[in-house]
C-alpha cells in the first residue's frame, strides 16, 4: 500500500510539472500567434521555438532533480513553471484583446486611454494599479502618459491612488501567499534564518530601495511582504516614497530635458544628491533605523 501511494505521489508530481509547462507553452504560443507587435511578427518562429525550448528544458531539469531528490531545486523549478503558466495567460490575454499594441509607448498609451472619455481617469488608475501587479510597463511610462493627459498635479494624484493600492496588494500577496511558497521551496528553518539576518535592517534597506531610483520597487513590494516589516510601517513608508517618486517624475517630465546643457547639469546634481543621501543613510543607518522605529513604536 505504501509503495502504491509513493508511486502515485511521484506520478502526480511529474504530471503536474509537465502539465504546467505544457499549459504555459500553449498560452505563449497562442499569444505569439496574434503577432501583435512587429518584433513578434518578424521573429515568430524563433520566439515560438525559444518558448518550446525553455519550457521543455525546465521540465527536463525538473525531472532530473526530482530523480536526484533535490527538493529545493525541483520545487523552485515547479514554481517557475507555475509562474510561466500565469505569465503566459496574461500575455495571451493582452495579445487577444489588443492591449499590448496600446502600451508600447507613452503616446500609444495616452491615445488608448483618451479614447474612453470620462472613464479615462478610472482606466488610468487601473493601469497604474496593474502596472505594479502584472503589467510589464515601467512606472515612468504610465506617469509620463498621465502628465500628457491630465497635467502633473492630477496625474500625481491618480498615479498615487493606483500605484499605492497596487503596492499594498503586492505586499499582502507577499505576506499571505509568498511566505508559504518560499517556506515550501527552501524549508522553514532556512527561511527563518534569512529573515533573522535581515531583522533590524530590513526596514531601512527596503525603504532606501523604494526611495532611490533604479531599484525594482514594484518587485520589492512582494519582497517586503516576506520581511519583518509591519503593515503600519509599510503603509507609511510606501505613502512617503510613492508621493516623492511620483511627484518627482510628474514634474520633471518635459521640464528637465536631456538635450540641453542645463538639463544635463540638473540631472547630474540630482544624481549627486541621491548618492550623497545614500552615503548619509548608510553612515548613520543604526541611528536612523532606531529613530524610525521609535517614532512608529516598532519593537527592535
Amino acid at each position: 500500500m505504501k509503495n502504491y501511494q509513493k508511486a502515485l505521489k511521484h506520478t502526480v508530481n511529474i504530471l503536474a510539472a509537465v502539465l504546467f509547462g505544457a499549459v504555459a507553452f500553449v498560452f505563449i504560443a497562442y499569444g505569439l500567434a496574434y503577432k501583435s507587435l512587429p518584433f513578434i511578427d518578424r521573429h515568430f518562429m524563433l520566439l515560438l521555438s525559444l518558448s518550446l525550448g525553455v519550457t521543455s528544458a525546465l521540465i527536463l531539469v525538473y525531472l532530473i532533480f526530482y530523480i536526484l531528490d533535490k527538493k529545493a531545486v525541483y520545487r523552485l523549478i515547479l514554481c517557475v513553471l507555475i509562474f510561466l503558466c500565469i505569465a503566459g495567460a496574461v500575455f495571451f490575454a493582452i495579445c487577444a484583446t489588443g492591449i499590448i499594441k496600446k502600451i508600447t509607448s507613452i503616446e500609444a498609451l495616452r491615445d488608448y486611454i483618451s479614447e474612453f472619455g470620462n472613464m479615462a481617469v478610472f482606466l488610468f488608475i487601473l493601469f497604474s494599479f496593474l502596472q505594479v501587479i502584472i503589467l510589464p510597463v515601467p512606472g515612468s511610462v504610465t506617469v509620463a502618459a498621465g502628465v500628457a493627459l491630465f497635467g502633473p498635479l492630477k496625474c500625481s494624484i491618480f498615479s498615487f491612488i493606483g500605484i499605492t493600492l497596487g503596492s499594498i496588494v503586492a505586499f499582502a500577496i507577499g505576506r499571505v501567499v509568498g511566505e508559504k511558497a518560499v517556506r515550501w521551496i527552501v524549508g522553514e528553518e532556512t527561511l527563518k534564518k534569512w529573515l533573522q539576518k535581515l531583522k533590524g535592517k530590513d526596514y531601512l534597506i527596503l525603504s532606501i530601495m523604494f526611495l532611490l531610483p533604479l531599484f525594482p520597487d514594484d518587485v520589492l513590494c512582494f519582497v517586503a511582504g516576506l520581511s519583518s516589516m509591519t503593515w503600519t510601517y509599510f503603509i507609511v513608508m510606501i505613502v512617503i516614497t510613492r508621493v516623492t517618486s511620483i511627484l518627482a517624475t510628474s514634474y520633471s517630465v518635459g521640464l528637465i530635458p536631456l538635450t540641453t546643457w542645463w538639463g544635463i547639469m540638473i540631472w547630474l546634481i540630482i544624481g549627486a544628491l541621491v548618492v550623497a543621501a545614500f552615503w548619509v543613510v548608510c553612515k548613520y543607518s543604526d541611528k536612523i533605523d532606531g529613530f524610525i522605529k521609535n517614532k512608529l513604536k516598532i519593537k527592535r
